[in-house]
């Protein structure tokens, strides 16, 4: 039998250490704009896309899912945790490629959990977590389209979304190379593919996987096909507002924890690899070698 002395000391050492960790956590809280405002709203702001299939986009009942959204709900589940509320409320607010910056620094949104590349410029206005996918920057055509690659564009009427990376590397070559293309620029993939279906351009520029979510909607995804060199790679990661390292440590550790645990490979296969809504089909995408990398030794580096 334990002596009751010894009892009193290990229970008084218990509850001093759980005091001393319920301060630390007041502290961490107290010492992130972020989580401050979080726990005082009950609520957190996760900025979301529409359509950005298998990432973040609506279902049949309006319910905002994907790969991203998955993650983001690891996220908040760390969140809820960080800052001592359970019951936290959250707010759902849908981001285009224009907008998403700004709503998350004028606090709008807390984070953005979309498809957004991490790009060193971008790291001037805000902040990015680990990355969770890489992809390839291509272009959507019609099957049996001379365009096989950006070459293929000269002369060319060419679609992508405004804001994107996309829009800054084919207005480059335009000016690099003469490609005299006519850029047009969407508010989102749905609006870019439907300027593509409608034969008011001949491609539809974006990254491959985006590309590849687009084509599913469409009445006859097998006449659409992803084609051309990769003009870049991008590194996807989730946005918030800059100078806030609490909040950040939180956001990675979460999402970190996902990539060590393996967890992040069930999502991925759920994503990526097995039929999804709305048209249940396939992506049949297996992790490229920039994704393995990712996931191997997570960070937030900028892939330029």
């Amino acid at each position: 039998m334990i002596p009751s002395a010894i009892r009193s000391a290990v229970l008084l050492a218990a509850t001093v250490g759980a005091g001393q960790a319920l301060a630390a956590d007041a502290a961490a809280v107290a010492a992130s704009p972020t989580l401050t405002k979080i726990r005082q709203a009950g609520a957190i702001s996760i900025g979301h896309r529409t359509s950005s299939i298998p990432f973040s986009y609506y279902d049949a009942n309006q319910k905002v899912v994907g790969f991203a959204q998955d993650i983001c709900d690891r996220v908040v589940d760390a969140v809820r945790k960080e800052t001592g509320t359970p019951n936290l409320q959250v707010r759902m607010v849908p981001v285009t490629s224009q907008n998403r910056m700004s709503l998350v620094q004028n606090g709008t949104v807390d984070l953005e959990c979309g498809v957004t590349t991490n790009l060193k410029a971008r790291q001037q206005q805000v902040a990015f977590s680990t990355t969770y996918f890489v992809a390839g920057t291509r272009l959507l055509v019609k099957k049996g389209s001379p365009i096989r690659d950006f070459g293929d564009l000269s002369g060319k009427s060419v679609v992508t979304n405004a804001g994107t990376t996309s829009e800054r590397i084919l207005r480059r070559l335009n000016d690099e190379k003469g490609a005299n293309m006519t850029i047009q620029s969407a508010k989102d993939y749905g609006e870019s593919f439907l300027i593509l279906q409608s034969g008011r351009a001949a491609a539809f520029m974006m990254d491959d996987v985006l590309l590849s979510g687009a084509r599913t909607l469409a009445p006859r995804p097998d006449e659409w096909a992803v084609v051309g060199t990769p003009q870049s790679f991008e590194a996807y990661g989730f946005m918030m507002r800059k100078d806030d390292p609490g909040f950040k440590q939180v956001v990675d550790g979460a999402m970190s924890g996902l990539m060590r645990s393996g967890e992040i490979n069930a999502l991925y296969a759920k994503w990526f690899q097995k039929p999804v809504p709305p048209k249940n089909l396939s992506f049949d995408l297996p992790q490229n070698e920039q994704v393995r990398k990712a996931y191997s030794n997570p960070g937030d580096e900028a892939f330029e």
